[in-house]
């Protein structure tokens, strides 16, 4: 191993501990000016001696005043403070510059609070990921069926679209707290579907239609989906609209919250019941079955006795 700053490790001295390198050099009187260095040997004990000049050019230039290395290798540490840009549109605007200027013999790695970004960006999606899934989980287990919870996810994706309108329409981009909005907005919006597909299947268990079904149930949940709507966004606004310190950090995630469920609520009562009717190809017999087997569950045994004289 060979460093240019230092000299050769000859060897290594193991005491006292810890193991510390014994490097070799030139003498001070044979390195003090660049002709010195010129004229420097570089093949002792050789026949013909070869001077350093002979092989290399020898220039004064300016260099690091200090060495960082990262896993034996050398590196350039740059880094910079942000101004009216988030973390996020700094990395990639980094990463631009790079891509439309490669870079020779250097490869690049961006860390610090970049790279702690990144890794938190992977743990929220799989955050986000295992969110729905045991969503869908609880759901099919309530419902006893596939088919309707996954009828219900669909109003994440339209809760999707009220988040990402919302960070557009207020000037904010994608950050940790926006997806931890995102994970919030799972359990929240998919609230409002269950309220209208409960309905719905128990209207089609009593005999009603498939599409009149869809209908009333839309009309009959309408109120209670508003409500419980109106009290979460009202919950919300006041971190929404907060001026105070540290309030650029958590607003992010009240609009998001705020966007998502406004807009899902506007196009569930809408987008569901079509999903609905397009997915659910049961026959109404089999509702109305189902809803006789309940019935029959629930009649009190000692209700068929007869009743004993006084």
């Amino acid at each position: 191993m060979v460093t240019k700053e230092r000299g050769e490790v000859a060897t290594r001295n193991s005491y006292p501990d810890p193991v510390n390198d014994l490097l070799v050099r030139a003498r001070e009187s044979d390195r003090q000016s660049l002709d010195d260095i010129r004229r420097l040997i570089v093949n002792p004990g050789s026949s013909r001696a070869v001077r350093l000049e002979s092989v290399a050019e020898v220039v004064s230039t300016t260099g690091p005043s200090e060495i960082h290395r990262a896993d034996q290798v050398r590196v350039a540490i740059v880094s910079a403070n942000l101004h009216d840009i988030d973390l996020g549109a700094a990395v990639a605007e980094v990463e631009q510059m790079v891509a439309e200027n490669p870079l020779t013999d250097v490869r690049m790695h961006i860390g610090g609070q970049g790279e702690e970004l990144a890794e938190s960006v992977k743990s929220l999606l799989f955050a986000f990921a295992l969110a729905i899934f045991l969503v869908y989980l609880v759901m099919a287990s309530q419902f006893e069926s596939l088919l309707h919870p996954f009828v219900i996810l669909f109003t994440i994706p339209l809760a999707m679209v009220g988040a990402v309108l919302a960070l557009l329409v207020t000037g904010n981009s994608i950050s940790v707290v926006v997806f931890i909005g995102l994970i919030l907005l799972v359990g929240l919006v998919t609230k409002n579907a269950i309220i209208l597909i409960d309905k719905v299947n128990q209207l089609r268990e009593a005999g009603v239609a498939k599409r009149e079904a869809l209908v009333e149930g839309a009309r009959s949940r309408l109120r209670p989906i508003i409500m419980t709507t109106l009290c979460t966004l009202f919950g919300f606004l006041p971190l929404a609209i907060a001026m105070g310190e540290g309030a650029e950090v958590r607003s992010p995630m009240a609009i998001t919250v705020i966007g998502g469920l406004l807009v899902s609520t506007l196009l569930t009562l809408v987008v569901i019941p079509v999903v609905y009717d397009l997915l659910d190809r049961r026959a109404d017999g089999y509702y109305r079955v189902r809803g006789r087997r309940g019935v029959q569950a629930g009649i009190d045994p000692g209700a068929g006795e007869a009743e004993q004289p006084a």
